[in-house]
């Protein structure tokens, strides 16, 4: 089988390259860095760069772009109309953003990458460090490059005791926490910064792999062992390495933006469909890396998938869950019960309301003696209104009648989903995007969603809605269920938010992160402290949860995050 390749890169990048021009490394003695590290374009002190059509000054919230060809500045407004005026010339197309020291293909209007432009930010970023003293510069024999054997990590007395009085993963300060570090945007890359931001700080898969659980130098898809060489695939990409190299990179101590251009390019490789340099869906990129993550080690380990109740890979035991339906015949009342692994659940937004275009749905199941909220708050959406709603017992439509069993025949149903087994990790999918094939239309749902930063799942178990439907009879099954410990660590605590801004055809993707009881926004590269209401106003994509208990079925004892 032949391994996918990267697609193509922007034309007229090609083209400005191919010109008998200078290299775009040759661009390093025009950048300058800041003393936080973010490289910008050298100029004046008191020079305040401004489009030329529209006299638009750089210190408001738009960008401003120079031609690498003729130097003029301008908006995005007047992108594709100055590269439309000067077709005459190749090479008009392609821009540097002045404040952030990227390249801007003013035809294609996007971010492009170039391999030379990067390397000559990252000389740019290094020749700003502070040189080391005459006394501890190493003699040219031992800067000599030299292949030495991977041998593993042994802390020495004195690593020990530090590693014992403090925690690496929060012994920083409150300013700046350990492992947060920009992510630089390679081309319309936002939807993967988001979600590697919150794949970085997840507690129990930080852990994993800077536990060195994972070691991508002695990894048998990157190092094949002797009597699988002959196998072509056998050093094929593997995203879990990839993963690795980013944790490493980002725990570090480096506050300068980190490029991963690797784990993009092995993402590609996995998923060729999705391998071009368009907006994609980071709901879709969060699974896609999942499943192929579980696919790399599974394999690995020579585990199936439903070994040990989703504990195959790292991926399943931090992420997977058990979702329970029950499909219950209205006419003789037999339950079917079937269960089903989930890696996240979808919510819809408006909690009462049909995904449809805020329809009211006719066909809400009412249970409990509970009714959908009217008047004006209903479209107050919160993510325990969401939770409800998802866990709710509704009617079938006539079109989906349920074969019953005893009847033996097809009759009317009810069907109520709920949790039978929690994940370490809980991520909440809002459904934002919406498609009505009635109407033929799509829209995005702007509606605010108010969320809590501590949340009790206890409601939405399958043991609590068994409880509420039959009382609290024990039945067989119940009293020998694996999963029944997990009703004790129901409690969860908010560590990243995904938001989504813009329209349905184009948007932008950030990450909020929880360090230290503080908030962080991660935009692509810059990484910024901002207040709690920020992030509670925010367009909520998608949310993740920890546990705040870990319990251990072996030692039968309890450990904290």
């Amino acid at each position: 089988m032949s391994t996918p390749s990267a697609p193509p890169p922007c034309p007229h990048l090609t083209a400005y390259r191919l010109a008998s021009r200078p290299p775009l490394r040759c661009l390093r003695c025009c950048l300058r860095v800041r003393p936080l590290g973010r490289p910008e374009i050298r100029r004046e002190p008191r020079e305040l760069p401004q489009c030329s059509p529209c006299s638009f000054p750089s210190r408001s919230s738009s960008r401003l772009y120079a031609c690498l060809s003729c130097a003029a500045v301008f908006c995005p407004t007047h992108a594709a109309s100055h590269a439309s005026a000067s077709t005459s010339t190749s090479g008009h197309q392609i821009a540097v953003d002045v404040d952030r020291a990227e390249l801007f293909c003013a035809a294609c209007e996007d971010q492009v990458y170039d391999p030379d432009f990067d390397h000559a930010v990252v000389l740019a970023q290094s020749s700003s460090l502070p040189l080391p003293s005459a006394s501890a510069s190493p003699s040219p024999a031992l800067r000599k490059r030299r292949r030495v054997d991977y041998r593993a990590w042994a802390p020495d007395p004195a690593e020990f005791a530090l590693m014992s009085s403090a925690d690496p993963t929060t012994s920083a300060s409150a300013a700046a926490p350990a492992g947060l570090r920009g992510l630089n945007n390679l081309g319309n890359t936002c939807f993967m910064n988001s979600v590697l931001q919150a794949l970085l700080h997840a507690p129990p898969l930080r852990n994993y792999f800077l536990g060195d659980r994972h070691n991508r130098f002695i990894c048998p898809r990157r190092t094949p062992m002797r009597r699988r060489s002959a196998d072509a695939d056998d050093k094929a990409a593997c995203l879990a390495c990839d993963l690795d190299e980013i944790y490493s990179a980002a725990f570090s101590g480096e506050r300068t933006p980190y490029s991963p251009a690797k784990f993009l390019y092995s993402w590609w490789q996995h998923a060729s469909n999705l391998a071009s340099y368009e907006q994609q869906d980071a709901h879709e990129f969060f699974i896609s890396i999942l499943d192929h993550i579980h696919e790399n080690i599974k394999d690995d380990q020579h585990k199936s998938h439903a070994q040990g109740h989703g504990d195959c890979c790292i991926a399943h035991r931090v992420f997977s869950g058990i979702l329970r339906s029950d499909v219950t015949c209205t006419h003789c009342g037999f339950t079917s019960t079937t269960f089903e692994p989930c890696m996240d659940i979808s919510l819809d937004l408006d909690a009462g309301y049909n995904s449809s275009f805020g329809v009211a749905n006719p066909k809400l199941y009412v249970r409990n003696g509970e009714r959908s909220s009217g008047g004006t708050n209903a479209k107050l959406s919160t993510l325990m209104r969401c939770l409800e709603r998802f866990t709710r017992a509704e009617r079938l439509d006539a079109e989906q009648k349920f074969f019953c069993e005893r009847c033996k025949e097809r009759q009317e149903s009810l069907k109520q989903m709920s949790i039978r087994r929690l994940p370490l990790v809980s991520c909440f999918h809002i459904k934002r995007f919406e498609h009505s094939s009635v109407k033929k239309m799509s829209r995005k749902v702007d509606h605010c969603l108010q969320f809590p930063f501590s949340l009790d799942m206890a409601p939405y178990l399958s043991s609590s809605i068994l409880r509420s439907r039959f009382g609290n009879r024990i039945f067989p099954s119940e009293a020998s269920d694996p999963d029944s410990v997990f009703e004790f660590s129901s409690e969860f605590e908010i560590f990243a938010v995904i938001t989504h801004s813009g329209k349905l055809e184009g948007g932008h993707y950030v990450t909020y992160l929880r360090l230290n009881n503080h908030w962080y926004k991660c935009d692509d590269a810059w990484v910024t402290r901002v207040e709690e209401h920020i992030v509670r106003t925010s367009q909520a994509y998608m949310l993740f949860y920890v546990q705040k208990t870990l319990y251990y079925k072996t030692c039968e004892r309890a450990t904290a995050v």
